[in-house]
């Protein structure tokens, strides 16, 4: 039964899964980083999240062979790097990623924008979208590191690559706008890509956040005259 019941929730509330994987993979990754164990977990982590995100995409108006598509090979080199330690593929498998995490940000989006209701899932939608795009400009980090090495500095070790923890946590900084922290962009293209970040997640707050808390409050309204 409580199997059933887990199974129904996934199937109401999808978004809300998601959320919950990618949150819960900000406080593992710091946690296996530095392990031995660390190529394997994160591949096989990171794995489950692609796996997570495909089921997210089918539940809204974005391709589901597209996503597969670039899911496919991205856990293909996520693979070879767990078992095989294929260091070398970090940067193709984090392009593939950064892909993917934003084709599934625009498949929510384009979701959460498609009716006048501002459901449950939808809200929870709403934070799965950020987080997707989060990782996905985190991935995009990555690659400009492996193109540009010293693209990123920071207060303790600054010629040392930054550590994944570190471009997350640079990523949702820029996102939330709250600031940049003791992760900085020092090199063009770096900072290129930062300033991209920080205007999706103003354009994000303003177009797609403020209209579903709009739409949430418009419905309370309404529930409020008919009573």
């Amino acid at each position: 039964m409580r199997v059933l019941r887990v199974l129904a929730v996934t199937r109401r509330h999808p978004s809300a899964i998601l959320l919950i994987v990618q949150l819960l993979g900000l406080v593992l990754y710091p946690l296996l980083e530095g392990s031995r164990s660390a190529p394997l977990a994160l591949g096989a982590f990171g794995i489950v999240v692609l796996i997570f995100t495909t089921r997210m995409v089918r539940s809204t108006p974005g391709l589901t062979w597209l996503s597969v598509t670039i899911a496919l090979p991205a856990i293909a080199l996520l693979l070879l790097q767990a078992f095989w330690h294929m260091e070398q593929l970090l940067p193709w498998s984090s392009a593939l990623e950064a892909l993917f995490y934003f084709y599934a940000a625009g498949s929510l989006i384009s979701y959460m924008m498609s009716d006048w209701h501002a459901t449950t899932d939808e809200l929870y939608a709403a934070g799965a979208t950020f987080t997707l795009l989060a990782w996905g400009f985190a991935h995009v980090f990555v690659v400009v590191q492996a193109m540009h090495p010293g693209s990123f500095a920071a207060a303790v070790d600054p010629q040392s690559p930054r550590t994944w923890t570190e471009l997350m946590f640079l990523s949702f900084a820029l996102l939330s706008s709250t600031g940049i922290g003791d992760v900085i962009p020092v090199k063009p293209l770096a900072r290129a890509m930062t300033t991209i970040e920080m205007f999706v997640g103003v354009m994000y707050l303003a177009a797609v956040v403020s209209r579903l808390i709009g739409l949430t409050l418009i419905q309370h309204r309404k529930l409020s005259d008919l009573d």
